[in-house]
């Protein structure tokens, strides 16, 4: 079972904004192929951090309210909200690597 969760613009304030643990959010959509690329890393790291992080999905293309609301232009983008605000914004394909120093730092 995956632990990421698919948010869209009517569970987003719940999931996400009221959220108590931090939030990493994949905007996305199905025919971008840097979100192809990345998703099945995205997997693996909620399976290693899904316990003190919690991992969403958001298709832009079926709720681009959210997106522009917080300003994704490209994807993929990950945004990591806390406390109901987002704290840093990462645009583009990041490997696993990378990804693993963010989440680290939000583990701590």
């Amino acid at each position: 079972m995956s632990k990421v969760t698919e948010v869209t613009g009517a569970t987003f304030e719940e999931e996400v904004l009221q959220a108590e643990q931090p939030v990493i959010v994949d905007f996305w959509a199905p025919w971008c192929g840097p979100c192809r690329m990345m998703a099945p890393v995205f997997e693996e790291l909620a399976g290693q951090y899904g316990d003190k992080i919690k991992f969403a999905k958001l298709n832009v293309d079926e709720s681009p309210d959210i997106a522009q609301r917080y300003g994704v232009m490209s994807i993929p983008t990950l945004i990591v909200f806390r406390n109901g605000e987002p704290e840093q914004q990462h645009v583009g394909f990041r490997g696993k690597q990378h990804l693993e120093q963010v989440l680290q730092g939000l583990a701590g």
